[in-house]
């Protein structure tokens, strides 16, 4: 049976997709190519999840939460503050690493996960 290999990418709605893309380079250094988006390109052995949750979940509002992979979590949830981003004030520590949240200027909700040592 053939079957994906991976996710091959996160697509988003907006109603002002220029402001969106602008405040993830702003932000999260996601530089937009013309087309409108970006290619990531992993490292050997990096891994992407994909989920599907249950429709009552609390663990995120809306149809769909983006995760992104980041080097020093407090960091990065520090200069997001710093540039006025509403920020969760939760930290989670789990065995896969470090989790923090945000919103987006469309309020979408975005995970960033500092992975474990060796993930």
């Amino acid at each position: 049976m053939e079957r994906v290999e991976g996710v091959g990418g996160v697509f988003i709605r907006s109603d002002d997709p220029a402001r969106l893309r602008a405040w993830y380079a702003e932000h999260l250094g996601v530089e937009s190519e013309d087309w409108g988006g970006c290619v990531f390109t992993a490292a050997a052995g990096q891994t992407l999840t994909w989920a599907v949750f249950a429709g009552d979940t609390d663990y995120f509002p809306g149809p769909a939460m983006l995760n992104f992979r980041v080097h020093d979590l407090d960091a990065i949830l520090a200069q997001l503050r710093a540039a006025g981003v509403e920020v969760d004030a939760n930290v989670m520590d789990h065995e896969n690493g470090r989790f923090g949240w945000a919103l987006d200027c469309d309020g979408n909700r975005i995970e960033l996960w500092q992975p474990a040592p060796g993930q």
